[in-house]
């Protein structure tokens, strides 16, 4: 794929430069998290809306650093899919709060943590998917790892539910 004066991307250009699936980068813009004009029915996002969301350049602008006179800023962007196989629904849903929370609250540097929780019930599986710089993206997945440890109260809630949610005792 030639970047060469590209304006606009497909949704699946997108999900290509990002590395992340198709699906992803549509919810991103169903979330509002990424701007795109529908044109018949394919969306298509701007060179400005795919900087806005990564926090740089697209590769077309990127080409020739030394254009603008700047010196280029080292940029690195880390996306991690994190997998929980046997979590009942209460523990997805407290997990999905905290992880949410956590990327949300104000922190030392600048760069935005973007984070997406999906849970399935009918296989009492979730996924988290996080973006965002190395240091950061590092720290919420030591806090996932820690608070999925024994003993805290997060772990498998399957034992008391099955998958309809009823208990048993």
């Amino acid at each position: 794929m030639s970047d060469e004066g590209r304006e606009l991307y497909s949704v699946g250009e997108v999900a290509e430069l990002l590395g992340l699936h198709v699906r992803t980068v549509r919810n991103y813009v169903r979330d509002g998290r990424l701007k795109a004009v529908r044109i018949g029915k394919q969306y298509r996002i701007s060179r400005a809306d795919f900087e806005a969301l990564t926090s740089r350049p697209a590769p077309a602008a990127a080409e020739d650093p030394g254009a603008t006179g700047e010196t280029p800023r080292r940029h690195v962007e880390v996306s991690s899919i994190v997998q929980i196989d046997a979590i009942g629904p209460d523990a997805a849903s407290r997990l999905a709060n905290l992880v949410t929370a956590s990327a949300q609250s104000p922190r030392a540097t600048p760069a935005a943590l973007r984070v997406q929780t999906v849970y399935d019930k009918e296989r009492a599986r979730m996924k988290i998917v996080i973006l965002g710089d190395a240091a950061t993206t590092a720290d919420l997945l030591n806090l996932v790892d820690g608070v999925l440890g024994p003993g805290n109260g997060m772990g498998n809630d399957l034992d008391t539910h099955d998958a309809a949610g009823a208990h048993h005792g």
